[in-house]
């Protein structure tokens, strides 16, 4: 059969399994299977279900990931989280705007700790949301707020897009941490800037009147919790900063490489929860059940994007593609426009780390082709999938600050999706224009 019939026949069956809600992982597989069948025919089953999927998920490289879940877990089921929350909004009372900027920088801090956007942006929504409300934000703007803080796990180091990509293109993975810090920053900031004029232009109270529920049946405030001791928060606040420095300055000092790190986090994570006494037979079962939870769906993703990628390379669809862009392939402005385009369209509908692993193999050779740093591109995937966090209608930091706040989605994606258009509109042409943003800093760490 001619392989571009193939490649439409297939794109169809993708796009109906998305629209029944087949699992990600499930698409992938059966696509793949069925495409590589039409190509070469049942023949090449035995070698491709056999020893390949394990292979693709036995690397030592992906130790990475269920080692940061665990050390997430870990910090989350100790409560250090709400800890620092209750110290951050005590300390900004009266300054109602410096609330919303506290919780984003806050949320990049935890995210890049936690490594996990939807489990960082629920944790937002039920400590942070109910101050935010309380002194004056509205329930869509401050589920907006909470949203994009957990949404910056996606590109502050450790990210789980940043280690999969690495393993997808053999980059390494501590220059991607390295090169991803600046961009990092530049997001936070984008999303400050929006929060404040947003707030101080009384754009708060703009579905005010819409919402289901008041503030005060949403959750309790800060106040209405009974309030952790003086010692207690002065213990969480150190435990915090040295989490940070540990982690990261393990990392970019070289005392140990990422995947070492990833050990380290759960281990001090562990220590964390024991000295602030909150270790018990729930917090192991939690934290284990979460950490095999969220290893196995990306496993899972993993194994059906390999084969999925195998019928993508002998169908030929990278080359396809390189020609379709032929016009255009002398700009690499135009076709980096492109390809963010599509990336960001994907990640509206599908979970990033799908997204990553089903469009490196068709995407990576047409970065090659036009001679695009490979690091940069890693760092500007993950600005795409940060942003795409909060972008409807699948934004997945959105849906778990409204099922923790009971807030409507609808409303929530409705100011969110501004804090993610001029994100992507202001980091990516910023990355475009200076693709040093990116590349300096591992370049200096050499």
């Amino acid at each position: 059969m001619d392989n571009l019939v193939v490649i439409g026949i297939i794109l169809a069956a993708i796009i109906i399994l998305l629209i029944a809600g087949m699992y990600i992982h499930s698409i992938l597989l059966t696509s793949g299977v069925v495409g590589l069948i039409l190509l070469e025919g049942f023949d090449i089953l035995p070698g491709l279900l056999g020893n390949e999927p394990f292979n693709r998920v036995a690397s030592y490289t992906l130790t990475t990931i269920p080692l940061f879940v665990l050390m997430a877990q870990f910090i989350l089921q100790s409560g250090l989280v709400q800890d620092i929350f209750y110290i951050v909004h005590k300390a900004s009372r009266g300054k109602n705007s410096l609330l919303g900027v506290l919780t984003l920088t806050i949320g990049g801090v935890l995210g890049a700790v936690s490594g996990s956007g939807t489990a960082t942006a629920a944790s937002l929504g039920q400590v942070a949301m109910p101050e935010l409300q309380k002194h004056g934000y509205s329930p869509a703007l401050a589920g907006a707020v909470a949203a994009s803080g957990g949404s910056l796990s996606g590109i502050i180091p450790p990210s789980i897009i940043l280690i999969l990509y690495g393993v997808a293109t053999e980059t390494p993975v501590g220059n991607l941490f390295i090169g991803a810090f600046i961009p990092g920053i530049l997001v936070m900031v984008v999303y400050i800037l929006v929060m404040l004029v947003y707030f101080r232009a009384g754009l708060k109270k703009q579905n005010v009147h819409k919402e289901e529920r008041t503030v005060p049946e949403i959750a309790a405030t800060v106040e209405d919790v009974e309030s952790p001791s003086v010692f207690k928060l002065a213990v969480s606040s150190i435990i915090a900063v040295l989490i940070m420095l540990i982690i990261f300055g393990g990392i970019y000092s070289g005392v140990f490489t990422p995947t070492e790190a990833g050990a380290v986090g759960a281990f001090v994570g562990l220590v964390a929860a024991a000295v602030l006494g909150r270790i018990n037979l729930a917090f192991f079962r939690n934290s284990l059940f979460e950490t095999i939870k969220l290893t196995g769906m990306v496993m899972l993703i993993m194994i059906g994007a390999q084969i999925f990628g195998r019928f993508v390379s002998l169908s030929l669809l990278p080359r396809t593609l390189i020609g379709f862009l032929e016009p255009i392939m002398d700009s690499p402005v135009l076709v980096l426009i492109a390809i963010s385009t599509v990336l960001f369209v994907m990640f509206m509908f599908i979970e990033g780390a799908a997204v990553i692993l089903m469009s490196i193999p068709v995407i990576f050779p047409i970065i090659q082709e036009i001679q695009i740093d490979v690091l940069w591109f890693g760092v500007f995937i993950s600005v795409i999938c940060t942003i795409g966090l909060i972008t409807p209608p699948v934004g997945l930091s959105v849906y778990a600050v409204a099922g923790v706040s009971g807030v409507r989605s609808e409303s929530i994606f409705r100011i969110a999706f501004i804090f993610a258009a001029i994100a992507m509109l202001i980091v990516c042409g910023l990355l475009i224009a200076f693709p040093e943003l990116a590349t300096w800093l591992p370049a200096s760490a050499g």
